[in-house]
């Protein structure tokens, strides 16, 4: 059912009569509701609106003089996309950058697992009517249909890999309509989960984060190998080694085989209490060392770091951050808003030691965690120590496969996501691919959003729907209730700060030394920086000499 409007030719009503149907509503079935919601100059042209229907909320969008309605809620953690940036065809939620095609419903860009309903509207005498499935209104969702797998079809695609990339390619060949055999192998002993969460709420129910559950997979004919590595991949006689001792012959493979938190290499690194932070294991664990006579040290202002730093600190006696550089986060958002955040962590209890490291982690006889021994030599009490230092990527299984690797562990690809082997596609964190932003040069980028965008266009590669990847990285991070949003991509020359950095309340415009707008970063200022990727998404630039005297005029 399409979202596009029509003009009836229905006989004329009176008042009367639609406003009937306005308070009342009226129904083709049990299943479908269909009422009006408006009138048609209600809604501007390049504008959306949301408005009520039998209980649920429907957004209504006009573009280029054509009416579409879905649904009002990001499918991914419920912001409110009538408060988001409308693209050219498309809206992106303000909080997370995900976007929806405003004919179809259909999710484009990350993250989330699900597209919105799409509802029918007409126009009759003047007046919005919209027909809607009750089930959709209600749960705001909608999972695109997936076809069934066919004897006669012989193919084997195998994902590697169960982090967000590769759960939404297993999905994305189902939808894409691929018949063969799918099947999708996981290292951690669970299905792929929100992997967000592990950082920020440690204490989080697997279960209940699961991205889908067994019965999806069952249903859709995906085949899914858990607590499973792949140990080595022949190229040429495409074949697959598996830590199980199977061998799985493919005829196409998406590797997204993620990336492993890494410890620094030092003394007592191997004690039980200096952790990382990189699966729900990890995040149990250190979630169950957490005790009001705890002191916790924490290495690496990352937001790793810091959202570790911010989830313990009223949990335990104290927190303390150690960083190598003067100020944290100064290669995500500069030295202005990191030393605005570090002040503000200050304020929160949490202690810093900057422009240091730690030498060694000092454990008792019993190899539990006593101290650690800073560069400068100072012993600082630490009961749990966790190191938010970055990573190393799973691609050593890909050793003599035919598979070019660089030094760093990361795979270049086309614009398509293929690799130097036709047939093999990688992404999310180990793809070195085209960011379309910066003029499709390659890069690395461990972003969660990427890696689910980099699983739906190597599955529309993989079916044959030839699609280039336009890539515009998003990413955000919540820190004491309050959300930091970037987008674009590159080292910053220059940094133009609008609005109240001190009240948190600001937008960042980062510049290279040509005065290009390469990033914008935001706090309290939604939908800013998801206009700004939008922007971007349709291959627009910003200047500096654009920027005043106002510097939001591309929003308008």
């Amino acid at each position: 059912m399409g979202c596009a409007s029509s003009k009836s030719k229905s006989p004329k009503a009176s008042n009367g009569d639609i406003t009937a149907k306005v308070t009342g509503g009226s129904s083709a079935d049990d299943g479908y509701v269909e009422d009006f919601i408006c009138n048609e100059n209600d809604v501007g042209e390049n504008e959306m609106k949301a408005f009520e229907l039998d209980g649920g909320k429907v957004l209504l969008v006009k573009q280029k003089g054509k009416l579409s309605a879905i649904g009002n809620k990001c499918s991914h953690y419920g912001a409110l996309l009538s408060t988001g940036a409308l693209g050219e065809g498309r809206v992106r939620c303000p909080w997370h950058g995900a976007c929806f095609n405003l004919e179809t419903g259909d999710i484009e860009d990350f993250p989330g697992q699900d597209s919105l309903p799409c509802f029918k509207v007409t126009v009759e005498q003047g007046r919005v009517k919209i027909r809607a499935k009750r089930s959709e209104l209600q749960s705001g969702k909608r999972t695109k249909a997936m076809v069934k797998m066919s004897k006669e079809d012989e193919r084997t695609f195998v994902v590697i890999g169960g982090g967000p990339s590769g759960a939404i390619c297993a999905e994305a060949l189902r939808q894409e309509g691929f018949t063969g055999r799918v099947i999708m192998i996981n290292k951690e002993p669970c299905l792929p989960y929100d992997r967000i969460l592990v950082s920020k709420t440690m204490d989080f129910d697997l279960e209940k984060k699961l991205l889908r559950d067994e019965k999806f997979y069952a249903e859709n004919e995906i085949e899914t190998m858990i607590g499973t590595a792949v140990t080595s991949l022949d190229s040429a006689g495409r074949e697959l080694t598996l830590s199980n001792g199977y061998k799985i012959k493919f005829d196409k493979v998406y590797i997204a085989t993620g990336s492993k938190a890494r410890k620094a290499p030092i003394e007592g690194a191997d004690l039980p209490n200096v952790c990382v932070l990189r699966s729900n294991a990890h995040s149990k664990h250190v979630n169950g060392q957490l005790s009001p006579d705890k002191h916790v040290v924490v290495l690496g202002v990352s937001f790793i770091g810091l959202e570790a730093a911010a989830y313990c600190v009223n949990k335990v006696a104290k927190v303390t951050v150690i960083g190598r550089g003067a100020v944290p986060l100064v290669e995500s958002f500069g030295e202005q808003v990191g030393s605005k955040v570090m002040a503000w962590f200050k304020e929160k209890g949490i202690h810093f030691i900057m422009n240091s490291g730690i030498k060694r982690c000092i454990g008792d006889d019993d190899r539990k965690l006593t101290s650690v021994e800073l560069n400068d030599g100072s012993i600082l009490k630490a009961d749990l120590c966790i190191m938010g230092i970055g990573s190393t990527l799973y691609t050593t299984f890909l050793e003599g496969s035919g598979v070019n690797v660089n030094k760093d562990g990361s795979i270049n690809t086309n614009h398509f996501l293929e690799t130097n082997i036709p047939g093999i596609y990688a992404g999310g964190d180990i793809a070195n691919a085209p960011v379309f932003c910066n003029d499709n040069q390659l890069a690395t980028i461990g972003h969660y959003p990427l890696a689910q965008y980099h699983g739906k266009v190597a599955a529309l590669n993989m079916v044959g729907k030839a699609t280039e990847v336009r890539s515009v990285p998003y990413f955000w991070t919540m820190l004491f209730g309050k959300g930091f949003r970037y987008a674009g991509y590159g080292r910053p020359h220059e940094t133009i700060i609008e609005g109240d950095l001190d009240q948190l309340k600001f937008v960042a415009f980062y510049l290279n030394a040509n005065g290009k707008v390469i990033g914008m970063a935001s706090c309290g200022r939604d939908p800013v920086v998801s206009q700004f990727a939008e922007y971007l998404s349709q291959g627009k630039t910003l200047h500096k000499d654009q920027l005043s005297p106002d510097p939001f005029f591309w929003t308008k």
